[in-house]
């Protein structure tokens, strides 16, 4: 558990956590490690975890007419699956290890037994996962801002 709780107090989801609070959220997950190339969902996927890099990286990538297609690399300290882990959505795209990689998981089942018994750390986390959220959906609104300046504003051809 020694392991787990060192790469929880790294992560987005023990900022705001008190120590204590940490080793409660600590007793619900574990380490899991990945090779090389190794899905960590599929594409579709509905499972209720929430993962965090530890280490090494994922890939993020949609499979289309002509391939996958690398939509983005988690690095650690990311969380993966944030959103599907509150609305129990099917997984936008694979997920998938660049090199060897651990993640932290986090069940949902097991996270929602917090709610009756540990409300503030069932805030304090929900709280982490809408920061890293925001952040998201931040950087995609920046993302799609830049390409409407390179498609209108500097004449490129569509």
């Amino acid at each position: 558990m020694t392991a787990a709780i060192d790469a929880l107090r790294s992560s987005p989801l023990a900022t705001e956590l008190t120590p204590a609070e940490t080793q409660v959220l600590a007793a619900l997950v574990r380490i899991r490690s990945l090779k090389d190339g190794e899905v960590l969902l599929p594409e579709g996927a509905r499972d209720g975890l929430l993962h965090v890099v530890v280490n090494g990286r994922i890939d993020v990538l949609k499979d289309g007419a002509h391939g996958r297609t690398l939509l983005h690399t988690v690095e650690p300290g990311d969380l993966v699956g944030e959103l599907s882990f509150m609305d129990d959505e099917p997984r936008y795209a694979a997920l998938v290890a660049s090199g060897a990689t651990e993640v932290l998981v986090l069940d949902r089942r097991d996270f929602e037994t917090l709610v009756e018994r540990e409300p503030r750390v069932v805030y304090k986390v929900m709280r982490a996962v809408m920061r890293v959220a925001h952040k998201v959906q931040r950087r995609l609104s920046l993302q799609m801002r830049d390409l409407e300046n390179y498609l209108y504003r500097t004449g490129a051809k569509t």
